[in-house]
This record gives structure tokens, sequence and C-alpha cells, in this order.
């Protein structure tokens, strides 16, 4: 297919980008919960900053890694392994349920973008589907019929 590796690539560039993003906006967040001092349901202000520095540092980890993923995938236009593919699953399964989260509380923009995002990912998935396996003609029974 001649779409497979540009869609893989962009959407392994588009990833990476967000994973920037993503500890971008978690270090402003961060920084924004150390000015406050105050407490969330007698939650310890330094703990909902460190927490929120991991929680950055993880998803875009995690981001990244997906994107870097289906950069190497475009550049070697090879289906994946198992292992990798089940990470791409997760992580479109992941922009679903932000985008869902994000249409309440940034907008439909947001939203758009983050359709855009999985729709790149499952169309990587689906362009680099394991080539089915053709049935086994049935095997001959030496004249006993099944029943």
């Amino acid at each position: 297919m001649v779409a497979r590796r540009p869609t893989a690539l962009a959407a392994g560039i588009v990833l990476v980008l967000e994973a920037v993003g993503l500890v971008l906006l978690h270090m402003v967040l961060a920084k924004l919960l150390a000015g406050q001092q105050m407490s969330l349901d007698g939650l310890d202000p330094d703990l909902m900053v460190t927490a929120t520095w991991v929680m950055g540092a993880v998803l875009g980890a995690y981001v990244a890694l997906c994107g870097v993923l289906l950069v190497l995938l475009g550049v070697r236009d090879r289906a994946p392994g198992r292992a990798v593919r089940i990470l791409l699953i997760s992580c479109a399964i992941t922009h679903g349920v932000l985008g869902a989260v994000t249409v309440g509380l940034v907008g439909w923009a947001a939203f758009a973008y983050m359709m855009v995002v999985l729709g790149l990912i499952v169309a990587s998935l689906v362009l680099y589907a394991p080539e089915a396996l053709e049935p086994a003609p049935p095997a001959e029974r030496g004249g006993v019929a099944a029943a």
C-alpha cells in the first residue's frame, strides 16, 4: 500500500510533538499548583505538585514511545509485533477517552485534534494489519463421514 508509510510517519511525528506539549502543559500546571499552596480535601499541596510532575513525565514518555514506534514502523515498513500493536491500541483508546473529556473541558477544536490523532493511529494499525491466512483445504477423512 502506498499510504502506509506516510500515515505511520505522520502519526509518529504528531505523537512526538504531542508528547512535548503534554510535558510542557504539566510543567505549567505544576508551577501553578506550587504557587497556590492550597489543599484539596486535605491533600498535601507539595504532593499534588510532585504528582503533576510525575504524571507529565509518565504520560509524555508513553506518548513519545508510541510516536517513536510509529516512526520506526513507517521507516521499516513492516507490520508491528504483538506487543507494539497492543501498545498502539492502548494509545488509540487513550486518545479516544481524552477526546471525550476534552470536548467538555476545552472545546470542539481540541476534540477534533484528538480525533485526528486517533484516526492516524487507527489508520496506521489497519494499514499494517497482518495478512490473513488462507484457510487450509478440508482434510480427507479416508472414507469416514464426519457427523
